[in-house]
C-alpha cells in the first residue's frame, strides 16, 4: 500500500467535524436502547440508528469484545454489562452520592414517597441517585434508567433550566419546581425542582414521585416545600466541597 493510499483511507474514518466516522456509527447504535426494550432485531437497530444493517454486524464485533452489547440465541441486541459497570464508574466519580443520599434518605422519611436526583445528559434525563419510598404501593425506578426531556416533572425541570426556550420554560423557571400529574403514567405524580451551581448552572433536579391520589392540593403544598428544602441543602453542601 502506498503512503497515498494509506493517507486516503485515514482521511475516510475522520468526517468533516473532525470526529471518528465509525466511532460516531457505534454510539449510535448504543443510543438506539430505550427503557423496556427487551431485545432488538437486526433491522430495528438498522431504522433507529440510520446505520446500514452490515456495518451494524461489523461494529457488533468489537461492540461484543468489550461487553458493551451482546446477542442472544434469537440473534436480538441487548446493552451489555459494561455500560452498567461505566455508569456506576460515573456515578462513583461524581462525588455527589455522600451529599445526594442522605437528602433523599431524609425526603423519602418525611413525606413517605419515592425521591431521586436526576441529571441531564443530551436530549435525556438519568436517574442518577433513587430512594424508593417503603410504601407497597408507590413509583418504582432504579438507578441508571432514562427519561426524556419531554415529559415528566423531572424532565421538564431538566429540560426548563437548560435547554428549552418558550412560554412553559419560562414558566417553569419563574414558579422553580415542576408538577406532573400522570403525564409519563396516569397513575403517577411527580414533583421536582433544580439544584444550581453557584453560578446558575443545572447541576441536577430533585424529584419526589408517587401515587398520583395521594398528591392532593395540601400534599402537594407540603411536598413542594420539602423537595425545596432538599434542593436547598443539596446546593448549600455542595458550594461546601
Amino acid at each position: 500500500m502506498s503512503k497515498g493510499q494509506r493517507m486516503s483511507d485515514k482521511s475516510k474514518a475522520v468526517d468533516a467535524t473532525g470526529g471518528v466516522e465509525a466511532v460516531e456509527r457505534a454510539l449510535r447504535v448504543l443510543d438506539v436502547f430505550s427503557p423496556g426494550d427487551t431485545g432488538l432485531s437486526l433491522k430495528q437497530v438498522s431504522d433507529r440508528s440510520g446505520v446500514n444493517k452490515a456495518t451494524i454486524l461489523r461494529l457488533s464485533v468489537s461492540l461484543e469484545k468489550f461487553g458493551h452489547i451482546t446477542r442472544d440465541t434469537e440473534g436480538l441486541f441487548h446493552l451489555g454489562p459494561s455500560l452498567w459497570r461505566l455508569g456506576s464508574v460515573f456515578r462513583q466519580n461524581l462525588r455527589l452520592g455522600p451529599i445526594v443520599r442522605p437528602v433523599l434518605a431524609d425526603l423519602v422519611n418525611a413525606t413517605g414517597e419515592s425521591a431521586s436526583f436526576y441529571v441531564q445528559r443530551g436530549n435525556s434525563g438519568v436517574c442518577l441517585y433513587r430512594l424508593n419510598s417503603h410504601r407497597l404501593a408507590r413509583d418504582h425506578v432504579e438507578e441508571g434508567e432514562i427519561i426524556p426531556l419531554s415529559i415528566g416533572s423531572s424532565g421538564q425541570v431538566l429540560d426548563a433550566f437548560s435547554i428549552r426556550q418558550g412560554k412553559q420554560a419560562n414558566k417553569i423557571r419563574k414558579a422553580g419546581y415542576y408538577l406532573s400529574l400522570g403525564e409519563r403514567d396516569p397513575d403517577v405524580a411527580g414533583l421536582s425542582a433544580p439544584v444550581l451551581g453557584p453560578e446558575g448552572e443545572l447541576l441536577g433536579a430533585v424529584s419526589l414521585s408517587g401515587l398520583r391520589v395521594r398528591f392532593d392540593d395540601t400534599m402537594v403544598d407540603s411536598y413542594r416545600t420539602a423537595v425545596f428544602d432538599a434542593a436547598r441543602q443539596i446546593q448549600t453542601e455542595l458550594g461546601n466541597v
